[in-house]
């Protein structure tokens, strides 16, 4: 068994990163150093009063120490790390570009009267867990060690729970939009008209390249393929 440092190290870059950074928050959060007011996302604060910072911070929240906080990392560390391990293996500029697109849209939603929300770290979370029963959709899914079920229906079951508990709704709605959003401009829009438009840019592919963080041995492995894009099965629930 490994150690709990080997286990971080062994974590792919973009899901490691996105982990740390929300850890980070948290604990910043909880010692007092900043309040959750720091990490809200108020569309009138940048905009007319140039508190730009509030385009990043909100992402990266996930709240304080809790069951809930708790449960959001664990999501990070299995669904998102599956993702970048398996389906986006050797493609981490993807990975990346899914993560700014994810983060973009989520900002534009939230900029909308009826779907405002100041904390957008559990969207983005719900995000990568959409995308991921999307490309795991037979995967089994055990909650509480009650109920088996597809991974296909995850994001749902998650959704249920939060309702049944009393828990927000609007973020994981959001997430679900946006991971939806993406898979069907990568995938299912491709699969159905022969055209990506929302192809990984070249910015993102030369930051992974000349990154020593997202490619260490980047003079010892192949570089990624310029110009790749989003594979994913796009299959349904019931496909072998």
């Amino acid at each position: 068994m490994s150690s709990p440092a080997e286990y971080y190290a062994s974590l792919p870059p973009v899901t490691k990163l996105f982990g740390t950074v929300c850890f980070a928050c948290t604990v910043i959060c909880q010692l007092g150093i900043l309040s959750p007011y720091h990490f809200a996302y108020f569309p009138q604060l940048v905009f007319y009063h140039f508190e730009i910072y509030r385009l990043i911070t909100p992402l990266f929240f996930l709240g304080k120490f809790s069951i809930n906080f708790g449960i959001r990392l664990l999501m990070i560390a299995r669904y998102g790390v599956q993702l970048e391990s398996g389906p986006f293996n050797g493609r981490t500029a993807d990975f990346l570009w899914m993560m700014i697109f994810g983060a973009f849209s989520l900002l534009v939603l939230a900029a909308i009267p009826p779907l405002q929300s100041p904390f957008l770290g559990i969207s983005l979370v719900f995000m990568l867990v959409y995308v991921w029963s999307r490309e795991f959709p037979n995967a089994s899914v055990n909650i509480y060690g009650l109920v088996n079920f597809k991974g296909f229906y995850l994001p749902w079951a998650m959704l249920f729970l939060d309702v049944i508990f009393g828990s927000p709704i609007m973020q994981d709605l959001l997430g679900l939009v946006a991971g939806h959003l993406f898979y069907f401009f990568t995938v299912l829009h491709p699969l159905s008209t022969g055209k990506n438009f929302l192809k990984t840019p070249q910015w993102v592919h030369k930051i992974v390249r000349r990154s020593k963080y997202f490619n260490p041995g980047r003079n010892n492995v192949r570089e990624e393929r310029a110009g790749s894009v989003f594979t994913g099965r796009a299959r349904r629930v019931g496909d072998r």
